[in-house]
Protein backbone atom coordinates (compact mmCIF):
# COMPACT_ATOMS: atom_id res chain seq x y z
CA UNK A 1 0.00 0.00 0.00
CA UNK A 2 1.51 3.10 -0.93
CA UNK A 3 1.73 6.33 1.57
CA UNK A 4 -0.69 8.87 1.96
CA UNK A 5 -0.57 12.02 0.21
CA UNK A 6 -2.21 14.10 2.91
CA UNK A 7 -3.28 13.84 6.50
CA UNK A 8 -5.56 10.73 7.40
CA UNK A 9 -9.02 11.57 8.98
CA UNK A 10 -11.44 9.00 10.04
CA UNK A 11 -15.40 8.86 9.23
CA UNK A 12 -18.11 6.97 10.82
CA UNK A 13 -21.15 5.62 10.43
CA UNK A 14 -23.43 4.46 13.29
CA UNK A 15 -26.61 2.87 11.58
CA UNK A 16 -29.28 0.99 12.84
CA UNK A 17 -27.42 -2.66 12.26
CA UNK A 18 -23.81 -2.13 12.94
CA UNK A 19 -20.94 0.89 12.95
CA UNK A 20 -18.66 1.23 10.34
CA UNK A 21 -15.45 3.10 10.56
CA UNK A 22 -13.16 4.46 7.45
CA UNK A 23 -9.87 5.83 7.28
CA UNK A 24 -9.06 8.24 4.34
CA UNK A 25 -6.50 9.88 2.72
CA UNK A 26 -7.87 13.72 3.15
CA UNK A 27 -5.64 14.65 0.09
CA UNK A 28 -7.25 11.88 -2.35
CA UNK A 29 -10.79 10.55 -0.71
CA UNK A 30 -8.62 6.77 -0.87
CA UNK A 31 -9.56 4.42 2.03
CA UNK A 32 -6.99 3.51 3.38
CA UNK A 33 -8.22 1.16 5.92
CA UNK A 34 -12.14 0.25 7.07
CA UNK A 35 -13.60 -1.97 9.89
CA UNK A 36 -17.16 -2.78 10.95
CA UNK A 37 -18.85 -4.20 13.74
CA UNK A 38 -22.50 -5.21 14.48
CA UNK A 39 -24.94 -4.41 16.90
CA UNK A 40 -28.10 -5.84 17.81
CA UNK A 41 -31.74 -4.82 17.40
CA UNK A 42 -34.94 -5.53 20.12
CA UNK A 43 -37.90 -7.22 18.52
CA UNK A 44 -41.80 -7.09 19.86
CA UNK A 45 -43.27 -4.16 20.30
CA UNK A 46 -40.27 -1.60 20.01
CA UNK A 47 -37.30 -1.11 18.21
CA UNK A 48 -34.17 -0.56 20.92
CA UNK A 49 -30.79 -1.17 21.28
CA UNK A 50 -27.90 -0.33 23.50
CA UNK A 51 -26.03 2.80 23.39
CA UNK A 52 -23.20 0.79 24.95
CA UNK A 53 -22.86 -1.75 22.08
CA UNK A 54 -22.62 1.44 19.45
CA UNK A 55 -19.48 2.23 21.50
CA UNK A 56 -18.05 -1.06 21.57
CA UNK A 57 -18.80 -1.50 17.90
CA UNK A 58 -17.19 1.17 16.84
CA UNK A 59 -14.03 0.43 19.15
CA UNK A 60 -13.94 -2.80 17.07
CA UNK A 61 -14.21 -1.12 13.88
CA UNK A 62 -11.62 0.89 14.86
CA UNK A 63 -9.17 -1.73 15.73
CA UNK A 64 -9.72 -3.33 12.66
CA UNK A 65 -8.41 -0.21 10.90
CA UNK A 66 -5.31 -1.29 12.56
CA UNK A 67 -2.13 1.32 13.16
CA UNK A 68 -3.78 3.90 10.13
CA UNK A 69 -7.01 4.79 12.54
CA UNK A 70 -3.85 5.98 15.27
CA UNK A 71 -2.87 8.04 13.02
CA UNK A 72 -5.77 10.03 11.83
CA UNK A 73 -5.92 14.02 12.42
CA UNK A 74 -9.49 14.06 12.54
CA UNK A 75 -12.59 12.36 13.15
CA UNK A 76 -16.36 12.58 12.60
CA UNK A 77 -19.70 10.24 12.70
CA UNK A 78 -22.51 10.17 11.22
CA UNK A 79 -25.95 8.54 12.60
CA UNK A 80 -28.98 7.35 12.33
CA UNK A 81 -31.02 10.53 13.17
CA UNK A 82 -34.18 10.55 14.98
CA UNK A 83 -32.86 8.02 17.90
CA UNK A 84 -33.59 9.04 21.63
CA UNK A 85 -30.56 8.22 24.00
CA UNK A 86 -31.12 9.43 27.79
CA UNK A 87 -28.03 9.73 30.16
CA UNK A 88 -28.06 9.67 33.48
CA UNK A 89 -25.62 11.96 35.51
CA UNK A 90 -22.64 9.96 34.91
CA UNK A 91 -23.31 9.94 31.06
CA UNK A 92 -24.84 6.13 31.05
CA UNK A 93 -27.77 5.21 29.86
CA UNK A 94 -31.02 5.25 31.62
CA UNK A 95 -32.91 2.78 29.42
CA UNK A 96 -32.26 1.12 25.82
CA UNK A 97 -32.46 4.20 22.68
CA UNK A 98 -35.68 4.46 21.47
CA UNK A 99 -34.35 4.04 17.43
CA UNK A 100 -36.24 5.80 14.48
CA UNK A 101 -38.19 2.52 13.45
CA UNK A 102 -39.51 2.63 16.81
CA UNK A 103 -43.35 3.30 16.26
CA UNK A 104 -45.28 2.75 19.40
CA UNK A 105 -45.32 6.59 19.70
CA UNK A 106 -47.76 7.16 17.12
CA UNK A 107 -50.48 8.70 19.25
CA UNK A 108 -48.24 10.72 20.86
CA UNK A 109 -47.67 12.34 17.32
CA UNK A 110 -51.12 13.03 16.61
CA UNK A 111 -51.94 14.34 19.95
CA UNK A 112 -48.89 16.87 19.75
CA UNK A 113 -50.16 17.74 16.00
CA UNK A 114 -53.36 18.90 17.62
CA UNK A 115 -52.36 20.49 20.54
CA UNK A 116 -49.74 22.79 19.00
CA UNK A 117 -51.96 23.98 16.04
CA UNK A 118 -52.27 21.63 13.32
CA UNK A 119 -50.07 20.25 10.45
CA UNK A 120 -49.04 23.74 9.22
CA UNK A 121 -48.03 25.06 12.55
CA UNK A 122 -45.32 22.49 13.03
CA UNK A 123 -44.04 22.68 9.19
CA UNK A 124 -43.72 26.82 9.60
CA UNK A 125 -41.71 26.21 12.96
CA UNK A 126 -39.44 23.03 12.73
CA UNK A 127 -40.11 22.40 8.84
CA UNK A 128 -41.57 19.00 9.68
CA UNK A 129 -44.33 17.79 10.89
CA UNK A 130 -43.77 15.00 13.18
CA UNK A 131 -44.65 11.31 12.72
CA UNK A 132 -43.74 8.59 15.12
CA UNK A 133 -40.18 8.61 13.87
CA UNK A 134 -39.36 12.00 15.35
CA UNK A 135 -37.54 12.08 18.71
CA UNK A 136 -39.91 14.36 20.28
CA UNK A 137 -42.60 11.66 19.91
CA UNK A 138 -40.46 9.51 21.65
CA UNK A 139 -39.84 11.60 24.41
CA UNK A 140 -43.79 12.30 25.06
CA UNK A 141 -44.61 8.28 25.13
CA UNK A 142 -41.51 8.20 27.33
CA UNK A 143 -42.56 10.54 29.47
CA UNK A 144 -46.81 9.13 29.67
CA UNK A 145 -45.15 5.27 29.97
CA UNK A 146 -42.12 5.45 31.90
CA UNK A 147 -41.93 8.38 33.86
CA UNK A 148 -39.18 7.21 36.31
CA UNK A 149 -36.73 7.04 32.97
CA UNK A 150 -37.70 10.48 31.88
CA UNK A 151 -36.98 12.30 35.25
CA UNK A 152 -34.09 9.92 36.04
CA UNK A 153 -32.78 11.79 32.45
CA UNK A 154 -29.89 14.08 32.96
CA UNK A 155 -28.90 14.78 28.88
CA UNK A 156 -30.88 13.95 25.99
CA UNK A 157 -28.79 12.59 23.05
CA UNK A 158 -29.16 11.53 19.50
CA UNK A 159 -26.91 8.60 18.74
CA UNK A 160 -24.21 10.52 16.59
CA UNK A 161 -24.05 13.09 20.08
CA UNK A 162 -23.66 10.17 22.38
CA UNK A 163 -20.31 8.76 20.57
CA UNK A 164 -19.22 12.03 19.90
CA UNK A 165 -19.27 13.05 23.85
CA UNK A 166 -17.59 9.95 25.19
CA UNK A 167 -14.89 11.20 22.56
CA UNK A 168 -14.70 14.59 23.48
CA UNK A 169 -16.27 14.90 26.91
CA UNK A 170 -18.66 17.49 25.31
CA UNK A 171 -22.47 17.57 24.67
CA UNK A 172 -22.92 18.73 21.00
CA UNK A 173 -24.95 18.32 17.67
CA UNK A 174 -25.22 19.81 14.59
CA UNK A 175 -28.34 21.31 12.53
CA UNK A 176 -28.59 18.37 10.23
CA UNK A 177 -29.57 16.00 13.25
CA UNK A 178 -31.22 18.29 15.24
CA UNK A 179 -33.63 19.03 12.97
CA UNK A 180 -34.89 15.78 12.95
CA UNK A 181 -36.01 15.83 16.06
CA UNK A 182 -39.14 18.42 16.34
CA UNK A 183 -37.79 20.60 18.72
CA UNK A 184 -35.56 22.90 16.81
CA UNK A 185 -37.19 25.81 15.30
CA UNK A 186 -35.96 25.34 11.38
CA UNK A 187 -36.94 29.40 10.70
CA UNK A 188 -34.61 30.87 13.93
CA UNK A 189 -32.51 27.92 13.96
CA UNK A 190 -32.38 27.06 17.56
CA UNK A 191 -34.72 25.02 20.39
CA UNK A 192 -38.18 25.42 20.80
CA UNK A 193 -38.80 26.40 23.95
CA UNK A 194 -42.67 25.93 23.59
CA UNK A 195 -42.19 22.53 22.13
CA UNK A 196 -39.94 21.64 24.97
CA UNK A 197 -42.46 22.63 27.58
CA UNK A 198 -45.08 21.07 25.71
CA UNK A 199 -43.35 17.99 26.23
CA UNK A 200 -41.46 18.75 29.65
CA UNK A 201 -38.58 18.69 28.27
CA UNK A 202 -35.78 21.03 30.49
CA UNK A 203 -33.56 22.74 27.43
CA UNK A 204 -31.14 22.50 29.81
CA UNK A 205 -30.68 18.73 29.02
CA UNK A 206 -29.71 19.24 25.20
CA UNK A 207 -26.62 19.73 23.40
CA UNK A 208 -25.18 22.52 21.84
CA UNK A 209 -25.36 22.57 18.24
CA UNK A 210 -22.22 23.26 16.72
CA UNK A 211 -22.07 25.28 13.47
CA UNK A 212 -20.88 23.70 9.69
CA UNK A 213 -17.26 23.68 9.94
CA UNK A 214 -16.87 24.32 13.62
CA UNK A 215 -14.90 22.00 15.76
CA UNK A 216 -16.99 20.29 18.27
CA UNK A 217 -13.91 19.18 20.85
CA UNK A 218 -10.91 16.93 20.80
CA UNK A 219 -10.66 13.58 22.00
CA UNK A 220 -9.85 13.75 25.59
CA UNK A 221 -7.74 10.84 27.75
CA UNK A 222 -9.46 7.74 28.83
CA UNK A 223 -11.35 6.83 25.79
CA UNK A 224 -9.95 3.25 25.44
CA UNK A 225 -10.12 3.86 21.26
CA UNK A 226 -6.62 4.48 18.71
CA UNK A 227 -6.85 7.75 19.00
CA UNK A 228 -4.35 9.87 20.26
CA UNK A 229 -5.28 12.80 22.83
CA UNK A 230 -5.86 16.26 21.41
CA UNK A 231 -6.91 15.00 17.55
CA UNK A 232 -10.41 17.03 16.30
CA UNK A 233 -13.76 15.43 16.60
CA UNK A 234 -16.30 17.54 13.86
CA UNK A 235 -19.42 17.98 14.67
CA UNK A 236 -21.06 14.94 12.45
CA UNK A 237 -24.23 14.73 11.39
CA UNK A 238 -27.52 12.41 11.07
CA UNK A 239 -26.43 9.50 8.72
CA UNK A 240 -28.55 11.43 5.27
CA UNK A 241 -27.35 14.52 6.14
CA UNK A 242 -23.93 12.61 6.20
CA UNK A 243 -24.69 10.64 2.72
CA UNK A 244 -25.44 13.82 0.41
CA UNK A 245 -22.00 15.17 2.29
CA UNK A 246 -20.18 12.26 1.05
CA UNK A 247 -21.85 12.69 -2.79
CA UNK A 248 -20.68 16.11 -2.49
CA UNK A 249 -24.43 16.69 -3.40
CA UNK A 250 -25.42 19.95 -5.15
CA UNK A 251 -28.99 21.76 -5.13
CA UNK A 252 -31.50 20.17 -7.13
CA UNK A 253 -29.84 16.18 -7.95
CA UNK A 254 -32.27 13.86 -6.51
CA UNK A 255 -31.25 10.96 -4.42
CA UNK A 256 -32.97 8.08 -3.37
CA UNK A 257 -31.36 5.51 -0.75
CA UNK A 258 -31.99 2.25 -0.57
CA UNK A 259 -31.32 1.16 2.97
CA UNK A 260 -33.15 -0.48 5.88
CA UNK A 261 -35.46 2.57 5.11
CA UNK A 262 -35.88 4.26 1.86
CA UNK A 263 -35.55 8.36 1.48
CA UNK A 264 -35.59 10.08 -1.21
CA UNK A 265 -34.02 13.85 -0.81
CA UNK A 266 -32.12 16.83 -2.53
CA UNK A 267 -30.29 19.81 -1.16
CA UNK A 268 -31.91 22.98 -1.32
CA UNK A 269 -31.51 26.51 -1.08
CA UNK A 270 -34.93 27.29 0.11
CA UNK A 271 -36.19 26.13 3.86
CA UNK A 272 -39.23 23.45 3.25
CA UNK A 273 -42.07 23.60 4.68
CA UNK A 274 -44.48 20.46 3.65
CA UNK A 275 -47.73 20.92 6.11
CA UNK A 276 -48.52 17.54 4.70
CA UNK A 277 -45.71 15.94 6.72
CA UNK A 278 -44.58 13.58 3.78
CA UNK A 279 -41.69 15.81 3.30
CA UNK A 280 -38.96 16.43 6.23
CA UNK A 281 -37.25 20.06 5.85
CA UNK A 282 -34.21 18.56 7.13
CA UNK A 283 -31.32 20.59 7.69
CA UNK A 284 -28.51 19.40 5.90
CA UNK A 285 -24.72 19.34 7.04
CA UNK A 286 -23.60 22.74 5.38
CA UNK A 287 -25.77 25.90 5.50
CA UNK A 288 -28.32 24.70 3.14
CA UNK A 289 -31.64 22.48 3.31
CA UNK A 290 -32.68 18.91 2.86
CA UNK A 291 -35.61 18.33 2.21
CA UNK A 292 -36.61 14.53 2.35
CA UNK A 293 -39.13 11.96 2.45
CA UNK A 294 -38.90 8.20 4.15
CA UNK A 295 -40.65 5.29 3.81
CA UNK A 296 -39.78 2.57 6.88
CA UNK A 297 -39.38 -0.47 4.30
CA UNK A 298 -37.54 -0.83 1.90
CA UNK A 299 -34.46 -3.37 1.47
CA UNK A 300 -35.21 -5.37 4.66
CA UNK A 301 -38.91 -5.50 4.18
CA UNK A 302 -38.23 -6.97 0.35
CA UNK A 303 -35.54 -9.45 2.11
CA UNK A 304 -37.88 -10.85 4.40
CA UNK A 305 -40.44 -11.72 1.67
CA UNK A 306 -37.95 -13.09 -0.53
CA UNK A 307 -37.22 -15.21 2.54
CA UNK A 308 -40.61 -16.19 2.81
CA UNK A 309 -40.88 -17.25 -0.36
CA UNK A 310 -37.57 -19.72 -0.27
CA UNK A 311 -35.63 -17.37 -3.16
CA UNK A 312 -32.53 -15.52 -3.51
CA UNK A 313 -33.63 -11.56 -3.75
CA UNK A 314 -32.56 -11.08 -6.93
CA UNK A 315 -35.30 -14.19 -7.97
CA UNK A 316 -37.71 -11.76 -9.63
CA UNK A 317 -40.08 -12.62 -12.50
CA UNK A 318 -42.00 -10.15 -14.75
CA UNK A 319 -45.87 -10.20 -16.03
CA UNK A 320 -47.57 -9.68 -12.47
CA UNK A 321 -50.83 -8.17 -12.10
CA UNK A 322 -50.29 -8.88 -7.97
CA UNK A 323 -49.92 -5.85 -5.74
CA UNK A 324 -48.08 -6.24 -2.66
CA UNK A 325 -47.53 -3.46 0.10
CA UNK A 326 -44.67 -4.45 1.66
CA UNK A 327 -45.53 -1.84 4.93
CA UNK A 328 -44.28 -4.70 7.71
CA UNK A 329 -43.03 -2.31 10.05
CA UNK A 330 -45.87 0.01 9.47
CA UNK A 331 -45.29 3.07 7.11
CA UNK A 332 -43.97 6.81 7.46
CA UNK A 333 -44.60 7.61 3.57
CA UNK A 334 -47.70 7.48 3.51
CA UNK A 335 -48.16 7.82 6.63
CA UNK A 336 -49.34 4.67 8.11
CA UNK A 337 -47.64 3.83 11.41
CA UNK A 338 -50.30 0.82 12.47
CA UNK A 339 -50.22 -0.64 9.15
CA UNK A 340 -49.35 -4.41 8.02
CA UNK A 341 -48.29 -5.89 4.56
CA UNK A 342 -50.88 -6.14 1.70
CA UNK A 343 -51.31 -8.43 -1.12
CA UNK A 344 -54.14 -8.62 -3.45
CA UNK A 345 -54.73 -10.00 -6.80
CA UNK A 346 -53.74 -13.52 -5.91
CA UNK A 347 -54.53 -16.10 -8.48
CA UNK A 348 -53.39 -19.83 -8.85
CA UNK A 349 -51.15 -19.30 -12.03
CA UNK A 350 -49.03 -16.19 -9.94
CA UNK A 351 -45.05 -17.23 -9.13
CA UNK A 352 -42.74 -17.31 -6.37
CA UNK A 353 -40.91 -14.75 -8.28
CA UNK A 354 -43.91 -12.63 -9.71
CA UNK A 355 -44.89 -12.21 -5.63
CA UNK A 356 -41.18 -11.13 -5.49
CA UNK A 357 -41.05 -8.46 -7.87
CA UNK A 358 -44.28 -7.41 -6.65
CA UNK A 359 -42.68 -6.73 -3.36
CA UNK A 360 -40.23 -4.63 -4.88
CA UNK A 361 -42.90 -2.61 -7.14
CA UNK A 362 -45.18 -1.93 -3.94
CA UNK A 363 -41.51 -0.44 -2.08
CA UNK A 364 -40.53 1.22 -5.27
CA UNK A 365 -43.58 2.99 -5.84
CA UNK A 366 -43.46 4.24 -1.83
CA UNK A 367 -40.52 6.10 -2.69
CA UNK A 368 -41.17 7.43 -5.66
CA UNK A 369 -44.30 9.51 -4.51
CA UNK A 370 -42.28 10.35 -1.44
CA UNK A 371 -39.35 11.47 -4.29
CA UNK A 372 -41.98 12.99 -6.44
CA UNK A 373 -43.26 15.51 -3.58
CA UNK A 374 -39.23 16.31 -2.39
CA UNK A 375 -38.99 17.57 -6.09
CA UNK A 376 -42.40 19.40 -6.14
CA UNK A 377 -41.09 21.07 -3.42
CA UNK A 378 -37.98 22.32 -4.64
CA UNK A 379 -37.24 25.08 -8.04
CA UNK A 380 -33.90 23.96 -7.99
CA UNK A 381 -34.43 20.77 -9.38
CA UNK A 382 -32.89 19.49 -12.27
CA UNK A 383 -35.83 16.96 -13.86
CA UNK A 384 -33.79 15.67 -16.35
CA UNK A 385 -30.58 14.80 -14.22
CA UNK A 386 -30.20 11.03 -13.75
CA UNK A 387 -31.51 9.61 -10.28
CA UNK A 388 -28.23 8.64 -7.78
CA UNK A 389 -29.09 5.66 -6.41
CA UNK A 390 -27.39 4.62 -3.34
CA UNK A 391 -27.45 2.46 0.03
CA UNK A 392 -26.89 -1.21 0.20
CA UNK A 393 -30.22 -2.23 -2.17
CA UNK A 394 -28.50 0.07 -5.33
CA UNK A 395 -25.68 -2.60 -5.75
CA UNK A 396 -29.13 -5.50 -6.48
CA UNK A 397 -29.87 -5.44 -10.49
CA UNK A 398 -33.41 -6.18 -9.03
CA UNK A 399 -33.69 -2.99 -7.13
CA UNK A 400 -32.19 -1.35 -9.90
CA UNK A 401 -34.47 -2.23 -12.92
CA UNK A 402 -37.75 -1.53 -10.61
CA UNK A 403 -36.35 1.70 -9.78
CA UNK A 404 -35.52 2.43 -13.81
CA UNK A 405 -38.97 0.79 -14.97
CA UNK A 406 -41.27 2.67 -12.79
CA UNK A 407 -39.14 6.30 -12.57
CA UNK A 408 -39.02 6.35 -16.01
CA UNK A 409 -35.37 8.47 -15.42
CA UNK A 410 -31.74 7.66 -16.20
CA UNK A 411 -30.37 6.07 -12.85
CA UNK A 412 -26.80 6.57 -12.02
CA UNK A 413 -24.62 4.10 -9.28
CA UNK A 414 -21.73 5.77 -7.85
CA UNK A 415 -19.31 3.76 -6.95
CA UNK A 416 -17.96 4.52 -3.79
CA UNK A 417 -19.72 2.46 -1.17
CA UNK A 418 -20.43 3.64 2.46
CA UNK A 419 -21.23 7.39 1.29
CA UNK A 420 -22.61 8.12 5.53
CA UNK A 421 -18.61 7.72 6.48
CA UNK A 422 -17.05 8.93 3.20
CA UNK A 423 -19.30 12.31 4.59
CA UNK A 424 -18.16 11.74 7.74
CA UNK A 425 -14.55 11.60 6.49
CA UNK A 426 -14.97 14.49 4.46
CA UNK A 427 -16.07 16.80 7.02
CA UNK A 428 -13.19 15.89 9.33
CA UNK A 429 -11.40 16.76 6.59
CA UNK A 430 -12.81 20.31 5.89
CA UNK A 431 -11.59 20.69 9.53
CA UNK A 432 -7.77 20.20 8.41
CA UNK A 433 -8.19 22.28 5.04
CA UNK A 434 -10.64 24.78 6.02
CA UNK A 435 -12.55 23.36 2.83
CA UNK A 436 -16.41 23.30 2.88
CA UNK A 437 -17.23 19.44 2.93
CA UNK A 438 -19.32 19.16 -0.11
CA UNK A 439 -16.58 20.57 -1.91
CA UNK A 440 -13.99 18.24 -0.32
CA UNK A 441 -16.18 15.02 -1.53
CA UNK A 442 -16.37 16.61 -5.21
CA UNK A 443 -12.51 16.62 -5.17
CA UNK A 444 -12.38 13.18 -4.28
CA UNK A 445 -15.01 11.96 -6.99
CA UNK A 446 -17.18 10.51 -4.62
CA UNK A 447 -20.59 10.47 -7.34
CA UNK A 448 -18.71 8.97 -10.06
CA UNK A 449 -20.36 5.78 -11.43
CA UNK A 450 -22.43 4.35 -14.17
CA UNK A 451 -25.37 5.37 -15.84
CA UNK A 452 -28.11 3.31 -16.78
CA UNK A 453 -30.43 5.04 -19.61
CA UNK A 454 -34.13 5.67 -18.69
CA UNK A 455 -36.31 3.35 -20.12
CA UNK A 456 -40.45 4.10 -20.78
CA UNK A 457 -42.15 4.58 -17.25
CA UNK A 458 -44.73 1.79 -16.09
CA UNK A 459 -47.66 3.98 -15.67
CA UNK A 460 -49.87 0.74 -15.94
CA UNK A 461 -47.99 -0.70 -12.65
CA UNK A 462 -48.31 2.37 -10.85
CA UNK A 463 -51.76 3.09 -11.49
CA UNK A 464 -52.69 -0.30 -10.12
CA UNK A 465 -50.56 -0.20 -7.10
CA UNK A 466 -52.06 3.94 -6.69
CA UNK A 467 -55.42 1.76 -6.88
CA UNK A 468 -55.11 -0.87 -4.27
CA UNK A 469 -53.37 2.02 -1.92
CA UNK A 470 -56.32 3.75 -1.80
CA UNK A 471 -58.93 1.18 -1.61
CA UNK A 472 -57.11 -0.35 0.98
CA UNK A 473 -56.84 2.44 2.86
CA UNK A 474 -59.70 1.99 5.48
CA UNK A 475 -57.89 -0.97 6.62
CA UNK A 476 -54.62 0.12 6.56
CA UNK A 477 -55.20 3.10 8.93
CA UNK A 478 -56.87 0.95 11.07
CA UNK A 479 -55.24 0.69 14.43
CA UNK A 480 -54.01 -3.23 15.72
CA UNK A 481 -53.21 -2.15 19.04
CA UNK A 482 -49.65 -0.80 20.32
CA UNK A 483 -46.49 -2.37 18.45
Amino acid sequence: MSAAEGPLVVGVDTSTQSTKALVVDAATGRVVASGQAPHTVSSGAGRESDPRQWWEALGEALRQCGDAAREAAAVSIGGQQHGLVTLDAHGEPVRPAMLWNDVRSAPQARRLIEELGGPESWAERTGSVPSASFTVTKWAWLAEHEPDAARAARAVRLPHDYLTERLTGEGTTDRGDVSGTGWWASGTEAYDDDILARVGLDPALLPRVVRPGEVAGTVRDGHGLPFTKGTLVAAGTGDNAAAALGLGLRPGVPVMSLGTSGTAYAVSRRRPADPTGTVAGFADARGDWLPLACTLNCTLAVDRVAALLGLDREAVEPGTEVTLLPFLDGERTPNLPNASGLLHGLRHDTTAGQLLQSAYNGAVHSLLNALDLVLDADADADPSAPLLLIGGGARGGAWQETVRRLSGRAVQIPEAKELVALGAAAQAAGLLTGEDAAAVARRWDTASGPVLDAVPRDEETLARITGVLSDAAPLLERTTGPR
